[in-house]
């Protein structure tokens, strides 16, 4: 017996370590949609047309709900369990880059351009004066995987690799890496929505490029959201620090935050600490800091036939369309040498002070 407990014990520590590493925002989604399943489950509902995603009826009885009740609902367990198994390494990523309130906004962004997208394609390809098909308009698609095809897009963009692989199979290059497991889950799964899935591809690279930037609040909202007082007060490993969840606990910090913190304090000529207690002396920190990033941006456009080979443009729109300044990103990006990854960071932790 005593084997058999150890191994138990050992495999219920190891879920509790690896749920606690998953965000807030992330978890909560898991939760939600694994509880409306159990619940309709359990009664036997299955009447999901009156909740799922149908062009026609938010058209003609404007049943906007359904674009959002859609999402949270799933048809099998099998259904239920891959969209949520793609969801905790996607999710949690792009939470610790983005914060639980800024991805919070994404994800209803996401959700209504999906629809609209949905819709206006479903729309002309039942209505063109060429060949009409209404099948599209009568749909009724439900699940999260239309968010997921978005993350994807999103994840690989802010990733910069070069390749992603499919499945551990085979590697395809990562522009096409959305498009191909579009193809292949059509082709493997059936009652799949290929509408659904692309229009969260489309909506994914609509996001990326910046064609939503003006739908995109700027730092301050996020700032003044994450620093309210139910937010600020609520220190937990599962949500800490101002509403962000740079990592599962308060104590646990990366090796390369120190190093980060200390690059942008080198480049921005920042010379007093980050944990000032008094609220006097913190206003005058952030004072200080603020003239030195103004500064330091002025530098920073003066340089900037110097920084071309390390600062391009498209990886400043990437890095605006997720909400940041314009001047914070190009300061960020002469900080970190021009790697995206490092300067979403260092823009992470200017929006935590």
């Amino acid at each position: 017996m005593r084997p058999n407990i150890v191994s138990e014990a050992g495999l219920r520590t190891r879920f509790g370590q690896w749920w606690d590493n998953i965000p807030f925002l992330t978890s909560a989604v898991v939760i939600i949609c694994s509880i409306i399943y159990l619940v309709c489950l359990l009664v036997g509902y299955d009447s999901f047309v009156e909740i799922c995603f149908s062009p026609s009826a938010i058209i003609s009885q404007f049943q906007v709900y359904r674009i959002y009740t859609a999402i949270i609902f799933h048809g099998s367990l099998l259904h239920v369990l891959f969209n949520m198994m793609a969801l905790v390494p996607l999710g949690s990523e792009l939470e610790r880059i983005m914060g639980s309130v800024r991805l919070f906004y994404m994800i209803v962004l996401l959700a209504t351009s999906n629809a609209i997208f949905h819709v206006l394609i479903a729309s002309l390809v039942a209505y063109n004066p060429f060949y009409s098909y209404h099948y599209l308009m009568n749909e009724c698609a439900i699940g999260f995987s239309g968010i997921l095809f978005s993350m994807i897009v999103i994840e690989t963009s802010l990733s910069g690799a070069q390749t992603r692989s499919v499945f551990g199979l085979f590697n395809v290059p990562a522009k096409w890496y959305a498009w191909i497991l579009l193809v292949v889950f059509q082709l493997l799964m059936t009652n799949v929505s290929l509408l659904g899935h692309l229009c969260g591809i489309l909506s994914g690279f609509a996001y990326t490029y910046g064609l939503f930037n003006f739908l995109i609040p700027g730092t301050s909202f996020y700032s003044a959201i994450e620093s309210s007082s139910l937010l600020a007060t609520q220190e937990s490993s599962r949500f800490p620090g101002r509403g962000r969840t740079l990592s599962s606990s308060r104590s646990q910090t990366t090796p390369s935050d120190s190093t980060l913190e200390a690059r942008l304090l080198d480049n921005s000529n920042l010379d007093h600490s980050l944990d000032v207690a008094a609220n006097t002396t913190q206003q005058q920190v952030l004072d200080e800091r603020r003239s030195s990033v103004d500064s330091a941006a002025a530098v920073a456009r003066g340089n900037a036939h110097d920084q071309d080979s390390l600062v391009s443009e498209e990886d400043i729109q990437k890095l605006v369309s997720m909400g940041f300044e314009r001047t914070q990103v190009e300061v960020a990006l002469a900080a970190a040498d021009g790697d995206l990854n490092i300067a979403v960071e260092i823009l992470s932790q200017q929006v935590c002070i």
